[in-house]
């Protein structure tokens, strides 16, 4: 399989991840060793998207695995098959699915509202243990109190509530179409 993994773009790695899982039910072996571009850690996020609307998206903001390799693995077959919002995708939808994968870049600790921008940054937020991420340049996020909102909403905290806020870039890896 180290062939076929090595030297990948992101998103082509999470469709061979994919397709292998639901193929056979269990994660691939990933290479090793592992080309170097995918020795790092970073959280990631997977979207999946079917005709243009969401259909699974998972992620972690900090790294859980051991390599960037396994974080997009992992979180492919998360956004496939556990994210709650959606039936688990089927094998026979992979065609008709696009695949995006966000690496996040480190949380910056913010003071004010005025040091965001939807396009360019995502955001969390964070009151105690309840967290709300965003990532940025959503489709239908065009300002920074959208993005506020929907983040607080994920969180479970009021807009009333003083709460913790960071951004973050991230570096987007949609599918290229040949």
């Amino acid at each position: 399989m180290t062939d076929h993994y090595s030297k990948l773009h992101p998103a082509k790695l999470a469709r061979n991840v994919l397709h292998y899982y639901l193929t056979n039910n269990r994660m691939p072996e990933l290479p090793d060793p592992l080309p170097p571009e995918y020795e790092t850690r970073a959280g990631v996020f997977v979207s999946l998207k079917k005709e243009g609307e969401l259909r699974g998206c998972i992620g972690t903001f900090m790294p859980a695995h051991e390599n960037l390799a396994e974080e997009i693995a992992v979180n492919a077959v998360s956004a496939a098959v556990r994210d709650p919002r959606f039936p688990p995708v089927r094998k026979a939808e992979l065609p008709d699915l696009d695949l995006s994968v966000d690496i996040l870049g480190p949380l910056e600790k913010i003071d004010s509202k005025k040091d965001l921008d939807p396009r360019q940054y995502g955001i969390m937020v964070r009151k105690g243990s309840r967290s709300g991420l965003l990532l940025p340049d959503l489709d239908g996020v065009d300002t920074v109190e959208q993005q506020l909102n929907i983040a607080f909403r994920k969180a479970g905290i009021a807009q009333h509530e003083k709460a913790d806020l960071y951004r973050f870039k991230v570096t987007r890896y949609p599918e290229q179409h040949s």
